[in-house]
């Protein structure tokens, strides 16, 4: 059975249009919540050998070594994770010591402490990795593309790739905004490989339909809209039960993978399942609305 995709494109299109409307709403109105690897600070990671006392009673641990501005929230059955202000080795011991008050026995798990400016220079290369990762896409899909240069000339298919990657990524951003926002959850380092890798992904996907495309429009002589809605149609089946393999490990890494994996996983989950839905849904249709605006005017 041949899924009329094309012919429906507007209420696909639609749907992308809302779901994308809410998530940049969200980005513009709560922003995104840097960990300290963006805006600098110090973060602990302790695990009691007992009871975990309760978050007043360890603000007060730091309030005794004149630290006021403590982010503290639990970590598993005994654990205690705590963001605060940049602090020197000196402090860091002092408030172990202070923390061991409560528990002898008190085991460190992690520690990290990094000034504001290396937190603003990592925000900058972060930001330029993604933009000249973007443009890289664009000059190889139109180098692919070359040969292809009728009814649609072949820079227009990575003008269109880059467009739904413009769609994907403020989607997971917008998704996290929401989390930071109202489940504390923060933008750490291994935020920015994951939307690289939901980059990587999207486009992947979408020019396997892209090429799909090129095959039957060298073999076939017809309507446009109907060359791509059958090239639509023969990789759907290989794009989902992919996005799926892959989702069903990203799922596992979820929930049994560790705290410094979860979000990392959960940042690919929206991404490639919305990439998905951007390859088979978005960018065909794009395509086709371009070439069509081209014939009328």
């Amino acid at each position: 059975m041949t899924l009329p995709i094309i012919k429906k494109r507007m209420l696909f299109l639609s749907i992308a249009a809302a779901y994308t409307l809410v998530a940049i709403v969200s980005l513009i109105s709560f922003g995104l919540k840097f960990g300290i690897e963006y805006t600098g600070g110090s973060l602990l990671e302790v695990e009691y050998s007992q009871v975990r006392p309760d978050t007043a009673t360890l603000s007060k641990h730091f309030e005794a070594l004149d630290i006021r501005d403590a982010e503290i929230k639990p970590a598993g059955e005994k654990g205690m994770i705590a963001r605060f202000r940049d602090v020197d080795e000196d402090t860091h011991q002092k408030i172990l010591a202070e923390l061991k008050k409560g528990d002898a026995n008190l085991s460190e798990r992690a520690f990290e402490s990094i000034g504001p400016v290396i937190g603003e220079e990592l925000r900058t290369k972060s930001l330029w990795a993604l933009l000249i990762a973007l443009l890289l896409i664009c000059l190889y899909i139109s180098i692919v593309f070359r040969k292809v240069s009728f009814p649609v000339v072949s820079w227009k298919y990575g003008v269109v790739a880059l467009v739904t990657l413009f769609h994907d990524v403020p989607f997971v951003l917008g998704v996290f905004a929401l989390l930071g926002k109202f489940g504390g959850v923060e933008i750490t380092s291994s935020f920015i490989p994951a939307i690289l890798t939901v980059i990587g992904f999207s486009v992947h996907d979408t020019i396997v339909v892209f090429d799909r495309i090129r095959e039957n429009l060298t073999k076939h002589r017809g309507n446009f809209e109907e060359i791509v809605n059958m090239s639509i149609n023969q990789t759907i089946v290989r794009s989902i039960n992919t996005s799926l393999t892959v989702l069903l490990v990203l799922f596992a890494i979820f929930f049994f993978g560790g705290e410094s994996l979860r979000y990392f996983a959960l940042a690919l989950i929206f991404g490639i399942g919305i990439g998905t839905y951007s390859s088979i849904f978005i960018a065909s249709p794009l395509l086709v609305i371009w070439h069509n605006f081209k014939k009328r005017a």
